[in-house]
């Protein structure tokens, strides 16, 4: 008999139609058709409403792409290499060395993967620190005049100097620096770079300065004619920071202080 368009064998339960469509009625259950053994019995199984599981099984076809399929014999062609680590001789020299200083530490514990990862942090930090202590890489800046610059202060004077290759003329504010400086020690601390470089004569100077008075001035004069030869040719360094002058002079003029003639000194003591 048919009941919901599915197979019910009556045989399985022994039963008639009209008690197998009242159990079915009243249970609200289907049962799937069943299954006939090769001895002839029939055995069934009962199952509840829920939708049956899609096949897995592909159904559609599937594109191939052209190519030749008769190199079977070359296997060769599809192994895939491994990848190389091609390390630089020095890094394989220092990882051999590490491997044979610290063979006795590992023996597969946490422990010694512990020692060995705080050695590798260490040895890490201290290469930093070579690096960072390593003196940088100066090169020339030179203009496409052909000229350096360098800015140098001292006190609240402010210069900005420039060099090129002359005759050895020393400018400042358009004005000879013989007529702007007419003390000796003037003109002695702003050639000092270039005495201390050896090249007098060699560089005309041009500098323009500003505020201050001539001592304050002359010292901003030559720290901006060292910074411009340092520039010009990184070589002039070394003589250069053996005298000083390369370093910013910070002194200032101390505040007056309340009580006091100046900034130290007191007034006149009288004892009557």
């Amino acid at each position: 008999s048919l009941r919901n368009g599915r197979e019910i064998s009556c045989s399985a339960w022994g039963q008639s139609n009209n008690q197998l469509t009242s159990q079915i009625t009243s249970t609200r259950c289907v049962s799937r058709a069943a299954i006939i053994n090769n001895d002839n019995t029939c055995v069934s199984r009962r199952f509840s409403s829920r939708p049956e599981k899609k096949s897995m099984l592909r159904l559609h076809a599937v594109t191939l792409k052209h190519s030749d399929y008769e190199d079977e014999l070359d296997e060769a062609r599809w192994d895939v290499p491994e990848e190389e680590t091609h390390l630089d001789p020095t890094d394989r020299r220092k990882m051999e060395e590490e491997e044979e200083a610290t063979w006795w530490l590992y023996d597969g514990t946490q422990e010694s993967r512990d020692v060995l990862a705080a050695m590798r942090k260490e040895e890490a930090q201290k290469a930093r620190w070579i690096k960072n202590s390593s003196p940088p890489v100066r090169v020339s800046e030179i203009d496409e005049r052909g000229r350096a610059y360098g800015r140098g202060s001292r006190k609240s004077a402010q210069a900005r100097v420039w060099i090129q290759p002359g005759e050895g003329e020393v400018v400042v504010n358009r004005q000879d620096f013989l007529t702007l400086f007419p003390r000796e020690y003037h003109r002695e601390h702003i050639l000092g770079p270039l005495v201390a470089s050896q090249t007098c004569g060699k560089f005309d100077v041009t500098a323009v300065v500003k505020g201050g008075g001539l001592t304050g001035q002359a010292g901003a004069i030559r720290l901006g004619l060292a910074r411009a030869l340092e520039k010009y040719n990184p070589d002039y360094r070394p003589p250069m920071k053996r005298h000083g002058f390369l370093t910013r002079d910070a002194r200032m003029v101390e505040r007056k202080k309340v009580g006091r003639v100046k900034a130290r000194k007191s007034p006149q003591w009288v004892r009557r």
